[in-house]
Formats: structure tokens, sequence, C-alpha cells
């Protein structure tokens, strides 16, 4: 059974620091490219942060400079470290495995960035 868990969420103000953990099992996590979403309120799920095979990563314009990607294998687990926070980085965070056809998504964790 393939299962991704979030954690990390939680309430902090702006320009604060939150770091999200996905845990993985049921799924050979390193032949899967990994990535982060989030969901605001009333809007659709968009991507944040992908970290491929190899380790390559890519950012959305609005959080590059202040998020960082990175995975480790040997715990089968993806990492989102969030600095800088701003009130519009609030949401719903999801983590996503991907491998072509293949696609499997955790139940998310909340961000709320408020004073």
């Amino acid at each position: 059974q393939v299962q991704l868990v979030e954690s990390g969420g939680g309430l902090v103000q702006p320009g604060g620091t939150l770091r999200l953990s996905c845990a993985t099992s049921g799924i050979i996590f390193e032949i899967y490219s990994m990535g982060w979403y989030r969901q605001a309120p009333g809007k659709q799920r968009e991507l944040v942060a992908t970290i491929t095979i190899g380790k390559s990563t890519n950012y959305v314009p609005a959080v590059k400079g202040r998020f960082t990607i990175s995975r480790d294998n040997a715990k089968n687990t993806v990492y989102l470290q969030m600095n800088s926070l701003k009130p519009e980085d609030t949401g719903v965070y999801y983590c996503q495995a991907n491998r072509g056809r293949y696609e499997h998504w955790g139940q998310g964790t909340q961000v709320t960035v408020s004073s």
C-alpha cells in the first residue's frame, strides 16, 4: 500500500520558517520524481517545487530564493524548507510522487502564515 505522509505544518508569523517533511512507503522512492504543491482557500492546487531522481530542482517564481526542496533516498523522504514566509504562502501543502503514469499524493499539511 502506497502512503505519503506530510508533516511539519503549522501557524507561523510572517518572516518565519517551517520545514515540511513527506515520508513515503510502498514505493521505490529513488525512482520517483517528487513535488510539493499547495492549495490556498478558494483556489486551485498549484505547483510549488519539484525534485527529480537526479536531484535537479525547480521552483515557481513566487517561492524561488525562499523555499528549498530536498530528498533523502535513504529515508524515503522529501523535504520543503520554507524561509521568509508570507501570508500568501498560506494553504494546504501536498507532496506528490510521480513516475510517468504513476502518481501518488499525500493527505496534506496545513500552513498558516499570519500575525
